[in-house]
């Protein structure tokens, strides 16, 4: 199992230590429900940034920055167009009451916003010598969703993929808005559902739902109900599952190097998990009827063709726990990493933790040692 420790990097003795608070920002009344920053060119050399928040306190859900256009999005029951000194540029007519869950950016001076169960493409419009005003357009409608969609996020440069609450996933084109993959099932790549599971599944809807999404070149990572699930773009199904990775809903999910995995839920707990190939075995097809059972006759083709069928929809493979980060006594809602300086979570009980990896800091500080051995004269060379 992976060693990651709180704080400095040293083994926690009693009370962990405590961060210093830089700045308190108060302005919100409500839950904050998204946070970005705006990095801006103020001249040729100084470089700013701006934090935005969304708070459920003035129904603002989701923020977007579209860097190349030099404004910044806010979703809600419209959608706003912002510049850096935060004038409003334009906006949409009304669009919803349970307003805009998700947003990202899509080519051709785009935008994707989630909205129940419609994925609405607007289209930003500059302005020209012909006209000085900025616009926004809606361009087209997606309505393939079953249910209110829950996770929306850019793949790469020719997809985006979104999840909804009763667990479909839906993969698209950038460029012209077709849907590439549709898995409605994908949470169980083991087998078949019949009727009755599909009803129960039904009737546990929060099981099955898409909380969150993230992705590689090759995979897309999905935090379905208590699970975590892989998703390979290439073969279009399933490669890997954990079903009940967590005991509770999985909140938010990212990749760390090495093909390892960190996942959060409402149960307190923070989990790492690696990627890792399982090794096939080839199953000899079953052999039937009475000389069969004894090495004699043919071997019957259709009793061989079920083996076949599920060693092809078996998970080629697993997700193994390799560290669990216990220190929060309520639900993590969200963590995020930072490849030298280690993991941030935060949580319902009012703590921020910074976790450090045990490894990687150990190494860190003998090679600080010997830097110091060194400078003093005090390291010499065996003979």
């Amino acid at each position: 199992m992976l060693r990651w420790l709180i704080g400095g990097g040293r083994e926690p003795q009693g009370l962990a230590e405590t961060g210093e608070k830089l700045l308190e920002l108060n302005g919100h009344t409500q839950k904050i429900t998204a946070i970005i920053t705006f990095t801006f060119l103020e001249s040729c050399e100084e470089k700013n940034q701006l934090i935005l928040t969304a708070s459920a306190d003035k129904t603002v859900i989701c923020l977007t920055v579209l860097q190349r256009l030099d404004v910044w999005l806010s979703g809600g029951n419209d959608l706003c167009v912002w510049n850096r000194k935060l004038d409003l540029l334009c906006k949409t007519s009304h669009l919803s009451d349970t307003g805009i869950t998700a947003l990202v950016e899509i080519p051709k001076n785009c935008v994707v916003a989630a909205v129940g169960k419609e994925l609405i493409i607007f289209r930003l419009v500059a302005p020209t010598e012909g006209s000085l005003e900025w616009d926004i357009l809606e361009v087209k409608r997606l309505l393939d969703h079953q249910d209110n969609i829950l996770s929306l996020v850019n793949v790469n440069d020719l997809s985006f993929v979104t999840g909804s609450h009763v667990g479909e996933l839906i993969i698209w084109d950038v460029l012209d808005w077709t849907m590439q993959a549709y898995e409605r099932n994908f949470w169980d790549p083991s087998s078949q559902l019949d009727a009755q599971q599909e009803i129960r599944l039904c009737q546990k809807s929060n099981d099955i739902s898409i909380h969150h999404f993230t992705c590689d070149e090759e995979n897309v990572f999905a935090a379905v109900g208590r699970g975590l699930y892989v998703y390979n773009l290439q073969m279009k199904r399933v490669i890997a599952c954990q079903k009940t990775a967590h005991d509770s809903n999985v909140l938010h999910i990212d990749k760390l190097p090495n093909r390892q995995l960190i996942s959060c839920s409402e149960d307190g707990s923070v989990r790492i998990w690696e990627l890792r190939e399982k090794q096939q075995l080839t199953a000899e097809p079953v052999p039937t009827g009475f000389f069969n059972m004894w090495g004699f006759g043919r071997v019957n083709k259709q009793a061989s063709q079920p083996v076949k069928k599920q060693q092809e929809n078996a998970p080629s493979c697993s997700l193994e726990l390799i560290g669990d980060l216990i220190g929060h006594s309520s639900s993590v809602e969200m963590f995020l990493y930072f490849e030298d300086h280690g993991l941030v979570t935060c949580s319902a009980d009012h703590l921020i933790i910074l976790w450090k990896n045990g490894q990687r800091e150990s190494g860190l500080r003998s090679l600080k040692l010997f830097q110091k051995l060194e400078e003093n004269g005090d390291l010499y060379l065996a003979v």
